[in-house]
């Protein structure tokens, strides 16, 4: 028996798509349930949904519409309230959608065998594929950035049997996994990863497959960029101070893995990585400039970007032209990233902060004609100017400027690019057109 969950919360945009995708999934009628867990708070929007979803039962399709007196606990909170219905807990499988992810009609044919066949996995991720890429600059840096995950952190992390992170949705777990580990749990914002650590400690078994791709939407404004990243960034690390003792403490797991965990996954891939990439590339190397008895090693400025390039152009030879303003890009966000980093080591008051992702969805994806490399022009809206980003800029443009004057002239370059990128960033030059403040 299969579960499909699809949480949803005011997503107008997709959720026609969502639930269209998800019930038009191949398998016996009998062996499937379809669980839209409606997280709403517009009446007209869940109207819609549920009116939707009896639509769909007309057609003889099983599918609950479930709802909630209150949204605790966000998205961990609706997935654990949907698996304590009698039926759900019936199901031997869940397969989890987010409502912009429209699954092939072959989805569950194509992940289910491995879950039968092998008892030790918990988890079949799926790749994700997306459906507005070229939709401006900012979603095909985007995709840039996750086919490197994909392909390199989840497809090697499942190749050499070592742990990689659930993705949140595109996915099937076993129910005894879920429940093995303790089930969903909202003490963080990445609810997905939590789930995934607890289960990996209890020794279960995860398994990537790239050759199944499911549809999905990237943001396309820097606003939503951004406070997804915060979400991830922050959740993250919260995360791992929470568990670091547990997984310490944890038996029956090998040393590696332990290891891999702690240091690899969490501590450099989610601390130090973005710190290190703002305090080195935007802060120590402009800084450097003023002070000649400064000299930084060729390998720092040169050959580690240049590794960067390489890897990244190797995924994405078709993107090829666009890695350097990735890099500059990525500069520019591990600004946030490390402010998320400490945010959520620190357990600040915007650890718990949750904000759904603005969706667009395809009814309107023709509205979106922005050209790849054609900013969009600002308005007098303020939610459009990005102080942080304009103080950075400033900073660069000084010690650039003092670079080509007064200085060396090594670095002036360089400087003047990434400041160029920090100060498109803070007049909102990226990414479509955002919904002007009231």
């Amino acid at each position: 028996m299969v579960l499909v969950q699809i949480p949803m919360y005011n997503e107008i945009e997709v959720y026609k798509i969502s639930i269209g995708a998800a019930c038009a999934l191949t398998w016996p009628p009998d062996r499937i349930i379809i669980q839209v867990l409606d997280d709403s708070t517009d009446p007209l929007i869940r109207e819609l949904v549920e009116l939707e979803c009896k639509d769909w039962a007309r057609k003889k399709i099983n599918i609950r519409y479930e709802i909630r007196e209150t949204r605790k606990g966000y998205k961990a909170g609706a997935l654990r309230k949907g698996m304590e219905h009698s039926y759900a807990q019936e199901c031997d499988f869940v397969a989890i959608f987010d409502a912009d992810f429209q699954p092939e009609p072959d989805f569950l044919l194509r992940t289910i065998p491995f879950l039968v066949h092998n008892p030790k996995i918990a988890l079949v991720q799926t790749r994700w594929e997306f459906v507005n890429y070229d939709a401006c600059l900012l979603t095909r840096i985007q995709k840039m950035s996750l086919d490197y995950h994909f392909k390199v952190e989840q497809e090697s992390g499942s190749s050499m049997h070592a742990f990689f992170g659930f993705n949140g949705t595109a996915g099937v777990w076993r129910v005894s996994a879920i429940s093995e580990a303790g089930g969903w749990k909202d003490r963080t914002t990445v609810e997905d990863m939590d789930l995934a650590v607890r289960a990996s400690l209890k020794g279960w078994q995860f398994l990537y497959i790239g050759d199944i791709k499911v549809k999905s939407e990237l943001p396309s404004t820097l606003k939503a960029y951004r406070h997804q990243q915060h979400r991830w960034t922050c959740g993250a690390t919260h995360l791992f101070r929470k568990m670091a003792r547990d997984i310490i403490r944890s038996k029956g797991v090998s040393v590696w893995k332990k290891f891999h965990l702690l240091y690899s996954f969490f501590f450099v891939r989610r601390v130090i990585a973005p710190i290190l990439t703002f305090l080195f590339y935007c802060i120590v190397i402009p800084l450097s400039v003023m002070v000649p008895e400064v000299s930084i090693p060729v390998w720092g400025i040169f050959y580690i970007p240049t590794a960067i390039t390489i890897m990244t152009a190797i995924r994405n030879p078709w993107s090829i032209h666009l890695v350097p303003i990735w890099i500059l890009f990525e500069n520019v966000m591990s600004m946030h990233r490390m402010r998320a980093a400490m945010a959520g080591l620190l357990e600040t008051m915007y650890v718990g902060e949750w904000v759904v992702t603005e969706k667009v969805g395809d009814h309107v994806k023709d509205k979106l004609e922005v050209p790849l490399l054609t900013p969009v022009k600002p308005t007098e809206c303020v939610e459009r100017i990005y102080v942080p980003e304009l103080l950075v800029a400033l900073f660069l443009l000084v010690c650039a400027s003092y670079d080509l004057v007064l200085g060396s002239g090594r670095y002036h370059l360089y400087i003047f690019l990434q400041a160029s990128v920090f100060l498109v960033l803070g007049f909102g030059f990226v990414g479509t057109r955002e919904p002007c403040c009231p």
